[in-house]
């Protein structure tokens, strides 16, 4: 046992818990009113919804699996970057309209949104039901950062004995997401991101003065990892993997639950578009922590036999956990590794919240408890979110942790199906809504078997266009097929004259803004 990890680590992690539960005092509101659970009144101002989106982007499975990829991989694990740098401007145009309209009209999901645009329960269904499905494997590999470093600091054992830590942290983060809502992540996230800026600064510059400096840590990485594979025979390879992987990501990350649950709890779209100018300064932070998996690399951890065992266990998941532990005091890596266990509990506890509140308002007062009060649904939103937590960790302890990594390859395939009924849906109503379920379907059934297709081991797809090989992100190939059905759909659904819905919103509803 690293004792001296131990003390820090737990230290850390009852500040947060203590913070989790004081959040449900600040800025008061009826947290027996979905609106105040679940989007904190919609009150965040730009510091306060600047912490919630970092902690809510930038989660534990970042801080383990971006090095972890470019440990194992190479120069292809830097594709985070231009993807996050992409995603900004993409939020700052498309994101007020979507605040603008669900504030008019008290919508606390993109899901209520659909439903409203389009008429369509259906659509909305579907969209919730995707939401869902593409958040709880989210949720599930934020244990695995947790995990990794509970095995860093010591704990061992099988069953019941050796989960007993992850159980006891998940039951304290059910206990005050249940009592805060969103106002506990937000709380929390404020600690969470300067513990990572504290272990990412030391990092950059204590490693390398221990490796001989810059120079030598890229001296030490073989080459075909410090550059992309370029184009041969053919086959673009690494080139439009990246790319594509970069665009889609760049395209699908604000559609998750999650995200859109941030952004709706901000009290202005000026605090949107106010946010999405400062969150780049993130991007140089996952820069950072990004090259912290060729510092692994050049200071040998793999082959030092006091982590053999873990990395046969995780893999290179442990890269980053082996670095803090090789490079630093263990007191320190205390810190870093409650970096991580708090960065898992800030998405996983607006990740909870948001797949709660699409069951509640798009599943159950939709279909089973249409005339539900506010007090109802937050009630049951706060019970689903209990549900969703449980159902996490039972996937991370009774199953093996591969299949949550499939699950969450497939969930950017997922969740970038919904961009054509709300983003689209954001500017114009022209596609019907029936065409955007059957488009709906389409993307779910090419994107999924475009996976299944690599053994669902890889996102990349190699599509063939005649003689060139064009490997690439399934979700954005997946999406292209989705939008080009919907609006082929649409066209036949006009020439048939099929009733397209009424719309509850108006113009003015995305563009005036009162306050």
């Amino acid at each position: 046992m690293n004792w001296p990890a131990l003390i820090v680590f737990v230290l850390l992690f009852v500040l947060v818990t203590v913070l989790g539960f004081v959040a449900a005092r600040w800025r008061r509101g009826n947290l027996n009113h979905l609106n105040e659970w679940g989007l904190a009144g919609r009150r965040f101002g730009t510091v306060v919804t600047w912490f919630l989106l970092g902690g809510d982007l930038y989660t534990a499975y970042t801080f383990v699996a971006v090095p972890a990829l470019v440990f194992g991989a190479g120069a292809i694990g830097f594709f985070a970057l231009p993807y996050t740098l992409m995603v900004y401007p993409f939020v700052y145009v498309v994101f007020p309209r979507l605040w603008l309209v669900s504030r008019k009209h008290g919508y606390v999901t993109a899901s209520d949104f659909v439903r409203g645009r389009y008429d369509s329960g259906l659509l909305a269904l579907v969209v919730a039901i995707t939401g869902i499905l593409a958040t709880m494997p989210y949720i599930a590999l934020q244990l695995v950062g947790i995990q990794v470093v509970i095995a860093a600091m010591g704990f061992t054992g099988s069953g019941l004995v050796g989960d007993l830590p992850l159980i006891i942290a998940f039951a304290i983060l059910a206990a005050f997401t249940y009592t805060s809502g969103l106002r506990a992540p937000a709380l929390i996230a404020v600690v969470k991101d300067l513990l990572i800026y504290i272990v990412i600064i030391a990092a950059v510059i204590v490693i390398p003065m221990q490796l001989g400096g810059y120079g030598h840590i890229f001296a030490a990485i073989p080459e075909a990892k410090l550059l992309l594979k370029p184009p041969s025979h053919g086959n673009l390879g690494s080139y439009s993997a990246y790319a594509t992987l970069a665009l889609g990501s760049a395209l699908a990350l604000f559609l998750y639950p999650h995200c859109v649950t941030g952004v709706l709890s901000a009290n202005s779209r000026r605090t949107i578009k106010r946010n999405m100018s400062l969150l780049p300064a993130y991007s140089l932070v996952l820069a950072l922590i990004a090259f912290l998996g060729y510092m692994a690399v050049a200071a040998g951890v793999q082959h030092d036999p006091a982590y053999a065992g873990w990395f046969k266990q995780y893999g290179t998941t442990f890269a980053v956990p082996a670095l803090l532990l090789h490079s630093f005091p263990a007191w320190f890596a205390g810190v870093g590794f409650a970096a991580i266990a708090i960065g898992a509990l800030v998405p996983a506890a607006i990740m909870s919240i948001a797949a709660s509140n699409l069951f509640t308002r798009n599943i159950y007062k939709e279909y089973l408890k249409r005339d539900a009060s506010p007090e109802q649904e937050a009630k049951t939103s706060k019970v689903v979110s209990l549900i969703v937590k449980l159902g996490a960790l039972a996937f991370i302890i009774f199953l093996p942790e591969q299949y949550a990594i499939q699950l969450q390859l497939l969930g950017g395939v997922w969740i970038i199906q919904t961009l054509p009924a709300v983003v689209i849906g954001l500017y114009t109503r022209w596609l019907h809504r029936w065409a955007l379920v059957i488009g709906w379907a389409a993307g779910m059934a090419v994107g999924t078997g475009m996976v299944a297709a690599q053994d669902f081991k890889t996102s990349i797809y190699p599509l063939h266009l005649g003689a060139l090989t064009v490997p690439g992100y399934a979700a954005l190939y997946s999406v292209i097929v989705n939008i080009v059905v919907a609006i082929v759909f649409t066209a036949i659904f006009s020439a048939l004259k099929a009733r397209a819905g009424s719309d509850e919103t108006s113009p003015d509803d995305y563009e005036s803004e009162a306050a």
